[in-house]
């Protein structure tokens, strides 16, 4: 019984390896032949099947050859979502930009606009390096936002776009942050004020408030006696805006009184 149940299985095997060949060849008679209709079907039907790196060597023959025909807007759409499927976001990004602006009342139209956009979303690095890519995500989210206000993604459109725009305000924070810890005080007090005026709302706003007095204030007492009083008193003023935002609660309030109580003492030996 053994040994029918192993013959068995062997032919099984052997059954569904023929087939997988059987299906291997036709794929590659296909795709090696010459019949653009065989092409623009068996591509279509792996798309379907999520056989995305089989779909997309057909569509790559297919797509110049469909140009300007009824077929086009389909195999377009196919073509640049398989892209997004594969996560290749650099060209799913390009050719959903091509699509929506080949077929603007293309009913695939608002879809392509979002993963466009996403696909630039997802190319965005980390906080750190060059944002080039997050601009652009930005951009094509804010458009997609703009164009489509009642879409059912507007929801995680905007979620995203906030998450770009932390990211954003992140490296700019830690930029002008570099610039305390390096002790360039005068650059890291302009960087912090243009901060305050890019991203009046960031949820770093405390932390910039703060630095910004810690800097002016270590500025003072590094300075020439002559321009001590004077930078006291603009730190001072630092000061006073930081409570005026953060009274009672907030991460560096101890801090920021005790380097007003410092500021106020020193001070008072001018008088």
């Amino acid at each position: 019984m053994p040994d029918v149940f192993l013959a068995m299985m062997r032919l099984l095997y052997l059954f569904i390896f023929v087939l997988f060949l059987g299906s291997c060849s036709e794929y590659q008679k296909v795709l090696r032949g010459e019949d653009l209709a065989a092409k623009y079907k068996t591509a279509e039907e792996l798309y379907k099947k999520e056989k995305y790196k089989k779909a997309l060597r057909l569509f790559e023959q297919i797509v110049p050859q469909y140009r300007g025909k009824p077929q086009a807007e389909r195999i377009m759409y196919y073509y640049a979502d398989t892209y997004y499927q594969l996560e290749d976001f650099y060209l799913a990004g390009y050719q959903f930009e091509r699509f929506a602006k080949s077929y603007p009342k293309s009913q695939k139209r608002e879809d392509a606009s979002y993963k466009g956009a996403k696909s630039y979303y997802e190319l965005s690095p980390r906080y750190s390096l060059d944002q080039e890519d997050t601009d652009k995500a930005l951009e094509k989210l804010q458009a997609y936002i703009n164009t489509y206000p009642d879409s059912e993604r507007l929801k995680e459109a905007n979620a995203l776009v906030a998450e770009l725009r932390t990211k954003k305000e992140k490296k700019a924070y830690e930029i002008a942050k570099q610039n305390h810890h390096r002790e360039d005080y005068k650059v890291a007090i302009a960087a912090f004020d243009n901060y305050l005026v890019d991203y009046p709302g960031s949820s770093f706003r405390e932390k910039v408030l703060y630095y910004k007095l810690e800097s002016e204030y270590l500025l003072a007492i590094g300075s020439y006696q002559s321009l001590v009083k004077e930078r006291l008193t603009v730190a001072q003023g630092y000061y006073n805006n930081y409570k005026k935002y953060y009274k009672t609660e907030g991460e560096y309030i101890e801090k920021a009184d005790e380097i007003g109580e410092d500021i106020k003492s020193r001070l008072e030996q001018f008088k």
